[in-house]
């Protein structure tokens, strides 16, 4: 995982690295755009209100939904992300942290309409995705939605072969998403493929 430093450095140019890479349809970013309009509809459509992000960088998605009038919580890692973010949404409520290691206190004590991770948990080890996962699920208000947006892949076999197709370029030092090992722990969760290299997985608190 990149230093707070090194997210920091990356800060700037984030949005138009992301977008190059959605735009030419190219690991790890193919995807990027539907996944976050995918979340923005379903979000806007469910009329939530109070939204967490977690790892919400520049504040890409978030921005729009707070334009939409919804209240914003989100916690990222980096302080000049933060920044960034904090010049487009002022009255969001937003806090610097290491989600590795789970939520800020601040965010642990309210309950969410909607919470949104997009491109943010390959940084941790599969056992830290769950473990954030299920601290995550009690602060869902009932009906609510958890929704991961980031690269991902229904079996392990399917990421291998990506792996393979794309070569030097994959990144050794991210954990993407394998759904049917989550599914084993969520067995709720859905799965949506959005590109060959991304999708939008979903939890409800039923």
């Amino acid at each position: 995982m990149l230093s707070n430093r090194e997210f920091d450095l990356w800060a700037d140019g984030y949005d138009m690295s992301v977008g190059m890479s959605d735009d030419d349809g190219t690991y790890p970013f193919a995807g990027y755009k539907q996944i976050l309009n995918e979340i923005y509809k379903r979000v806007l459509t469910s009329k939530c209100s109070t939204i967490l992000d977690i790892g919400f960088g520049t504040g890409t998605l978030t921005t729009k939904l707070y334009e939409q009038g919804c209240c914003i919580w989100g916690q990222d890692f980096s302080g000049r992300m933060i920044e960034l973010a904090k010049a487009k949404m002022p009255e969001a409520k937003l806090y610097q942290g290491d989600f590795s290691k789970g939520l800020v206190e601040e965010l642990r004590h309210n309950r969410y309409d909607t919470i949104i991770a997009t491109y943010s948990l390959h940084h941790l080890s599969d056992e830290q995705k769950i473990t954030l996962i299920k601290s995550i699920l009690p602060l869902l208000q009932d009906g609510g939605c958890f929704y991961i947006g980031d690269v991902a892949f229904e079996t392990r076999k399917e990421l291998e072969r990506c792996k393979i197709l794309i070569g030097e370029e994959w990144d050794d030092e991210e954990f993407y998403f394998v759904v049917d090992e989550l599914t084993e722990v969520f067995p709720k969760m859905k799965y949506e493929k959005l590109s060959f290299c991304a999708g939008l997985l979903s939890l409800k608190n039923d």
